[in-house]
């Protein structure tokens, strides 16, 4: 049954029509046992054979009346004689004690210190030998039970025993009746009662019996609490609790009941009751039988609302879906990423060496983006014999700076086929990246190689300098005049300008892209330092060897003294030596 909808549908109506016909059936057998029973009573009452008690023995099975102190003594519970004592209006004034049973001083004995409060002796004032009674609900009760002569609470009587070891709390709950001319005053363990509930309330569970012959129900106190009931509710019926629930839960009830009723064994089940907040109970019941083996009579149920428990679950589920949706995303942007990044991005081996160029790279990703980012790199040859050389890093990560990268530099092997010098070029990729969005933004080396003078002039585009290893020892390239420029698609019209260094033979030439210095909140000064002392040691007190795996060797020892669990971003080190030079083939 919809919260919104008073109406049911022919599904609903059918299984609420199930559960109460299973609940109906259930209340004839019972009927139908206990009437075989009163028959079986009443032919014992109509035997001809049995004879009427006579007067002598009705006497020997009737003894006299017990005394008062033998009623109070027979008593379960605490209790306590007294007698009121009224001023001159009528009105309770004290409570004489008058007598207590065996319960009362068994209490006294476990509750109280040993030796804390003398026995009474005598009739003594109630209110004079514990004074914080006064100010407690007990004064009332004796008025209202000496007045409507009727019996009062249970109501939760707490008050403080002054003793010779220290005060002691105590709270109870406390009944009084009228008795004749006196008052009978009982109370039980009010700190377990309200332990119980509190323990209810804590755990938000309850329990109940439902008897099925008269549909009678005998709740716990937080019965309604947990179901969501007002204070003042009736407490539903089996009937009544399934005309409550969700239309979805009925089946799951349904099942349930005919568990314990028919099979006569437990049943779990989870319910979802209508109104608002859509409360989720867990009911756990079980048969309560006439005999062994017999008839189930009743069921008894502990309920638990584990709403809370399911919102948890539903949300962990639900960010562990988000968590996967976002993995298989973050793996298919890494697939195609680094699909992309194998298909432009040059695997050099011995191709620049007619040139007299060796060129070696070694890239690391950022592991913890989708694997991938903007760095890049290029060298090859051009029509007038000379060689690009570049090195850039297109901002962000994944599969929108690898695009940009790639744009960049397919952008930048064209235009190097006009000849224009690399100031030009720098200038054009500048304009390229601004009209591509204020997010198109890159820092970039880029270089053209004359071998046959041996001469690498470049600019410098907001990039970490190149560092030239010779004799040695590292050191950065001067920078061009001006310093380094601006960023690539920062500014338009900006303009480059570029420096140049001439390279001896065995001479290495080494860019690099910040991820493979920058560390957080560290000084950039510092990051080059670190850099240029990993390009010295690595050396190991000579040169790299000829060819290209020595040249890769080299190359990968400095950046695995550089690469570490700090790095924030991927990392990219270009290495070029100038070696001997053959004669070039044509392009």
């Amino acid at each position: 049954m919809d919260a919104t909808s008073p109406v049911p549908d022919a599904r609903t109506h059918l299984a609420l029509q199930s559960i109460r016909e299973l609940l109906r059936s259930q209340r004839r057998r019972i009927r139908k046992y206990a009437e075989s029973y009163q028959e079986q009573d009443q032919d014992r009452d109509q035997d001809p054979g049995a004879a009427e008690p006579t007067a002598a023995v009705l006497s020997t099975l009737l003894p006299s009346a017990p005394s008062g102190r033998e009623v109070l003594e027979a008593l379960p519970v605490p209790a306590l004689l007294v007698a009121p004592l009224l001023d001159d209006d009528g009105r309770i004034q004290d409570a004489l004690y008058v007598a207590g049973n065996a319960a009362a001083r068994d209490y006294a004995a476990e509750r109280l210190p040993l030796g804390g409060v003398p026995r009474w002796n005598r009739p003594g004032s109630l209110f004079e030998r514990f004074p914080s009674l006064a100010g407690s609900p007990l004064p009332d009760m004796l008025a209202e039970a000496l007045r409507l002569r009727a019996p009062q609470g249970p109501t939760s009587v707490e008050w403080v025993l002054t003793t010779t070891y220290g005060p002691v709390r105590i709270n109870d709950e406390a009944r009084v009746t009228p008795c004749g001319e006196h008052l009978l005053i009982t109370w039980e363990r009010g700190h377990r009662l309200h332990m119980a509930a509190a323990a209810q309330h804590l755990v938000r569970t309850c329990w109940a019996e439902w008897n099925l012959g008269d549909g009678g129900v005998d709740p716990s106190r937080g019965f309604r609490q947990v179901l969501g009931l007002g204070a003042h509710a009736d407490i539903p019926t089996l009937s009544g609790l399934a005309a409550t629930v969700t239309p979805e839960s009925l089946p799951e009830l349904y099942r349930t009941l005919y568990d314990v009723i028919l099979r006569k064994r437990t049943g779990v089940c989870e319910l979802r009751m209508n109104g608002a907040g859509s409360r989720v109970i867990r009911m756990t019941a079980e048969p309560v039988r006439i005999a062994p083996g017999g008839l189930v009579w009743a069921l008894r149920a502990v309920l638990t609302d584990v709403t809370a428990e399911r919102r948890r679950r539903a949300s962990a589920e639900h960010a562990e879906r988000e968590a996967r949706s976002q993995r298989e995303r973050a793996e298919a942007v890494a697939e195609v990423a680094g699909t992309l990044r194998e298909a432009v991005l040059p695997h050099f081996q011995d191709e620049l060496t007619s040139y007299g160029l060796e060129a070696t790279a070694v890239y690391r990703p950022d592991a913890r983006e989708a694997g991938v980012g903007g760095d890049w790199y290029k060298a090859r040859r051009l029509p007038d014999n000379h060689l690009l050389v570049a090195l850039g890093d297109a901002r962000g990560h994944g599969l929108a700076a690898v695009t940009l990268m790639a744009k960049l530099r397919y952008a930048l092997a064209g235009l190097a086929y006009t000849d224009q010098p690399v100031e030009q070029l720098t200038q054009w990729l500048n304009e390229l990246a601004c009209a591509d969005g204020i997010e198109s933004t890159a820092t970039a080396v880029i270089a053209r190689y004359h071998p046959e003078r041996g001469l690498l002039r470049w600019t410098c585009a907001g990039h970490p300098r190149p560092v030239l290893v010779r004799d040695g020892a590292a050191r950065q390239l001067p920078e061009p005049e001006g310093g380094p420029d601006l960023p690539l698609g920062v500014l338009p019209g900006t303009p480059y300008a570029a420096a140049q260094a001439s390279l001896r033979m065995g001479d290495i030439v080494l860019m690099y892209s910040d991820g493979l210095t920058e560390r957080r909140d560290s000084d950039p000064d510092l990051d080059t330092r670190r850099f240029l002392d990993a390009a010295e040691q690595c050396l190991g007190g000579s040169a790299p060897g000829a060819g290209h795996d020595a040249l890769q060797e080299y190359a990968e020892r400095v950046v695995g003294e550089l690469d570490g669990p700090h790095r924030s971003d991927d990392a990219t080190l270009l290495v070029l030596r100038r070696a001997s030079m053959s004669s070039p083939s044509a392009p």
